[in-house]
């Protein structure tokens, strides 16, 4: 499975979000109890990605909830130029 990308998460709408968070939390779940019971885990880092992800996905649900997120706009550009200070 792929890291989840910020860009793909705020496609998603709400219902599939809250589907994807419940697959990752059973996942990260299940690779937990395997390494307590003393198991080999395959990727053990695959345990950091799945909290990460959890992590995105609550973020963007609550930014939402408040919200806060913006819509995708595009950063005004800078000239370069400073303006000067004038006492």
């Amino acid at each position: 499975m792929p890291i989840l990308r910020l860009k793909d998460i705020k496609g998603m709408s709400a219902e599939d979000r809250d589907k994807k968070l419940s697959e990752l939390r059973t996942e990260l779940a299940r690779l937990k109890t395997m390494v307590r019971a003393g198991g080999a885990v395959e990727n053990p880092a695959r345990i950091r990605e799945l909290r990460k992800a959890i992590a995105k996905l609550l973020t963007i649900e609550n930014e939402d909830k408040l919200g806060l997120r913006k819509t995708e706009e595009k950063p005004e550009k800078k000239t370069g130029k400073k303006e000067k200070k004038t006492k």
